[in-house]
């Protein structure tokens, strides 16, 4: 069994003030992998005070230095690989394609990431058009500070390359706080820190729980910005707290994503996309699509359809071959999921499969991969986001109707639409209210494109150059012209 009790502070891991344990699980094996430490308050104090004094030396080494170090860490995870794909599995219960789908997507942010700190140098300085005779006025963008950044359990290595690589580009220095569920894989991170030369206090990686490090880091002063992904709750908390002293927030939260099925829809690739769309990761998406609206004279077809391939899931060990569904992350987890299945059945919801239509595994924190048809509109799995393998359905006798059911939550992070006609589908994607839409297709993820949402999905945005301008403050620089 591993033991991390310290912390990664200034290019050193040093022992940790608090001498509050947390175990870290396999939830497929049910068993202890790993104790950390729960970390305090003096290792925020700490941690901090290192990002301070490492901020300015960062910010002038300049953008192409720091895209090289960028381009270092996607390196050194490239190297990884194996281990690491492994790791996650094991800590998260994902399945091993699922977890190498990750580190794909955590490389290519890094490399994307380097290429955007290259480009903040090259336009440093930049002279802005205006209208003033005898007038220049200069723009530079300039690092926030001292970020805190705050992950979740569901896709380790992947949040957090999407919160530290546009921070590290910015010139930004940080204290990372990754899930106490899942912090194994993040571990790595520090390592290879180490391993590239970081300069120390850049990077500083917290080991602990919401109440000894998430807490008091979201209310340090010492910290300019927080960046937090997770739930609704969580992050309204987070938000308070950077209330005090105004400090800038960036917070992606959660999602009851619709999928919308046209009548010009082929029912067979509708149906995979909508099992892309769920049931990948257990379900345990923010972006999940698991509000599924479909046009009322193909819905009987499409639930065959879909019920045959919850059939033929195979439900197991993440880390074996051919397993398509890994248990959920954590046995909290997986009874926050069952308290809404037992809701279903207080309601009344018809299920075409549930737990009654299959049998689990014999160990590890499954939930039966779900589906209700018919699902009311008030009820409380079609309007509260579950985070578990559970899709609910009802139909819609037009594209107006559909387009009113999908845009009728408070979440707007993503969306899906599936039509015969690709002009119609981005007709119809543009009328929904949602920050990511994909139509004719599975829940691609690019480095390019932004990530975040409208209403209760959160403020500001991931990825591309609007990630990076997250961890930057614009300044200008007017006088006369030469």
């Amino acid at each position: 069994m591993q033991q991390l009790t310290q912390q990664f502070i200034d290019n050193r891991w040093v022992d940790s003030h608090s001498r509050r344990r947390l175990a870290v699980t396999d939830p497929y094996r049910q068993t202890q992998i790993a104790e950390i430490t729960a970390g305090d308050a003096s290792d925020v104090d700490a941690a901090v005070a290192s990002a301070r004094a490492a901020l300015p030396a960062w910010q002038a080494l300049g953008g192409q230095r720091r895209g090289d170090f960028l381009e270092a860490f996607a390196t050194a995870l490239e190297t990884r690989r194996g281990d690491l794909e492994r790791l996650s599995s094991t800590n998260n219960g994902k399945a091993l394609a699922e977890a190498a789908i990750d580190l794909d997507d955590a490389i290519a942010c890094y490399r994307y990431y380097a290429g955007q700190a290259r480009a903040l140098e090259q336009r440093q300085g930049r002279l802005l058009e205006h209208g003033m005779d005898g007038v220049e006025a200069r723009v530079f963008e300039d690092p926030a500070g001292v970020v805190g950044l705050i992950t979740p359990w569901n896709f380790p290595l992947v949040t957090s390359a999407w919160k530290i690589a546009p921070a590290l580009a910015a010139g930004c220095t940080l204290v990372f706080k990754p899930s106490e569920v899942t912090p194994l894989p993040e571990v790595a991170l520090a390592d290879i820190a180490v391993e590239i030369g970081l300069p120390a206090g850049v990077l500083n990686l917290l080991l602990g729980d919401g109440e000894g490090i998430g807490a008091p880091l979201s209310a340090h002063q010492g910290v300019d910005k927080l960046s937090f992904t997770g739930s609704n709750a969580v992050g309204e908390k987070v938000m308070r707290a950077a209330a005090n002293g105004v400090r800038g927030v960036s917070l992606e939260l959660g999602g009851k994503s619709p999928i919308l099925v046209l009548d010009d829809a082929e029912v067979e690739a509708a149906a995979d996309w909508v099992m892309a769309g769920i049931y990948f990761n257990s379900g345990q998406i923010c972006s999940a699509t698991s509000r599924l609206i479909v046009h009322q004279t193909l819905a009987e077809p499409l639930y065959q359809a879909l019920a045959d391939r919850i059939d033929g899931l195979t439900l197991g060990d993440p880390l074996a071959e051919g397993t398509d569904m890994g248990p959920m992350t954590s046995a909290r987890q997986r009874e926050a999921v069952e308290r809404y299945l037992e809701i279903a059945k207080e309601e009344g919801l018809t299920p075409v499969r549930d737990g009654r239509h299959r049998d689990l595994p014999a160990q590890g924190e499954f939930v039966a991969p779900t589906l209700y048809r018919d699902v009311p509109t008030s009820s409380r799995l079609w309007r509260e986001e579950i985070f578990g393998p559970v899709l609910c359905a009802r139909s819609a006798e037009s594209e107006a109707e559909a387009i009113a059911l999908a845009n009728d939550s408070a979440f707007g992070l993503a969306a899906t639409v599936i039509s015969g006609d690709a002009e119609r589908a981005r007709r119809v994607g543009r009328a929904l209210r949602a920050g990511s839409i994909w139509f004719n297709s599975e829940q691609l993820v690019m480095p390019e494109a932004s990530w975040g949402g409208f209403g209760a999905s959160g403020i500001g945005r991931e990825l591309g150059p609007w990630g990076l301008s997250g961890y930057l403050e614009v300044k200008h620089l007017i006088g006369p012209s030469a």
